[in-house]
């Protein structure tokens, strides 16, 4: 089952923007097409999002 940005809201908290969410739901797919697993698929998406978020926040903190 392919997932769209809109389901990002539903596996993480971190995907806030739109942005985050299409970046969510394109890896997702992508993994999921690879591997066929499911729960591999969001865990791998769920993390690439929170380091994206990360290094924003980390950007962010260094730019004050």
């Amino acid at each position: 089952m392919p997932w769209a940005a809109r389901d990002a809201r539903k596996h993480t908290r971190k995907a806030r923007s739109m942005d985050d969410r299409e970046l969510w739901s394109r890896i997702a797919n992508t993994v999921l097409h690879r591997s066929g697993d499911d729960a591999r698929a969001i865990r791998i998406a769920n993390s690439v999002v929170a380091k994206r978020v990360a290094a924003r926040g980390r950007k962010r903190a260094a730019a004050t």
